[in-house]
């Protein structure tokens, strides 16, 4: 980055998108390298799932019309019946094991990215080399994190529904209703914005900070103060984009029949790419929005700490303490 410091905290939404498009080609060599390794993969298993789910999916709708059309008690409708339980259990293996392979390349990019970035920023000698030597290191912290926020966004949903279920109950039939239930499901989703807000940066955090699973959520949420509308903002348009793309994939490429073949693998050649690289943009942006952050909050960051901190990955994993990352504050 050539900005210092002191000026990151000025950055705002486009200014983090300008910063990180300028990071992501000064260094393209590598952040290639990262991409056609790592979030490549991850690309084609999301995408790919969305297509074989589908595949799977409405065999078994058939499968079901035909039972509704056969008398039961017959052989026929035992085979259909045999047939519907195996392919629901093809359909929820399928799904647990994209998971867990998309979580897996999900977290190795992450790692990636934010390294390449934070070695960028402290001007050290980065190679693609180096990075995928540190990634098998880092992903374990991020993999706690992660862990962390899938309690604390389970714990939320079942609090959530109690109150839904409770106001139901507590208003009752009415015109009322459907006004307290709009109120309650924006404060629903204004919430778990926030919750990913705080989960994306707790990953950058679990990387170059001493700091994982809730502790680096907690950290990650006093380092947002500040910030919380442009945290929230830049996770908006990302996500949007990415619905955007997810939903193009379904209509012009799964459920595309009426275009044809060629059209069809043209739209999910578009698709994939755009999906690729919005990845990859997110990824960078997550990290630098990690230093606009820190500059915010008046925490010059020593890169001479931060660079034997991420030299340090190269051996025997070893997090920067507290002093080494809260930095002395400067004053503009």
């Amino acid at each position: 980055m050539d900005r210092e410091p002191e000026e990151l905290q000025f950055l705002g939404l486009l200014g983090i998108y300008k910063e990180s498009s300028k990071v992501i080609f000064t260094w393209r060599k590598v952040f290639t390298k990262i991409t056609l390794s790592l979030i490549l993969p991850l690309t084609f298993i999301f995408l790919a799932q969305i297509q074989i789910s589908e595949l799977i999916f409405s065999k078994i709708i058939k499968n079901e019309v035909a039972l509704d059309g056969t008398r039961s008690g017959t052989p026929s409708y035992d085979r259909l019946t045999n047939r519907i339980s195996s392919e629901w259990t093809t359909f929820w293996l399928f799904k647990a094991a994209y998971f867990i392979f998309f979580l897996i390349f999900s977290l190795l990019s992450t790692s990636a990215v934010v390294y390449s970035v934070a070695s960028i920023y402290t001007a050290k000698e980065l190679t693609f080399k180096k990075v995928m030597t540190v990634v098998p290191k880092v992903w374990k912290r991020l993999m706690i994190t992660f862990l962390w926020n899938f309690i604390i966004v389970f714990f939320y949903n079942i609090v959530a529904a109690f109150f839904f279920i409770l106001a139901l109950i507590a208003i009752g039939p009415g015109d009322v209703r459907p006004v307290v239930l709009y109120v309650l499901l924006v404060l629903y989703f204004s919430g778990l914005v926030y919750i990913s807000v705080v989960w994306h940066l707790a990953s950058v955090i679990s990387v170059l900070e001493d700091f994982k699973g809730i502790q680096a959520m907690i950290k990650s949420k006093a380092l947002i103060k500040g910030n919380k509308w442009l945290g929230c903002a830049i996770f908006v348009k990302l996500n949007l984009a990415f619905i955007f793309i997810q939903f193009g994939f379904e209509k012009l490429v799964v459920h595309g029949e009426e275009l044809g073949m060629g059209s069809r693998v043209l739209y999910g050649m578009v698709y994939f790419f755009l999906l690729l690289i919005l990845f990859l943009f997110g990824l960078v942006v997550q990290s630098v929005f990690y230093f606009v952050c820190k500059s915010y909050h008046h925490e010059s960051i020593d890169k001479s700490c931060l660079a034997d901190h991420l030299e340090v990955y190269l051996g025997d994993y070893e997090p920067l303490t507290g002093k080494d990352i809260q930095l002395e504050q400067y004053h503009v």
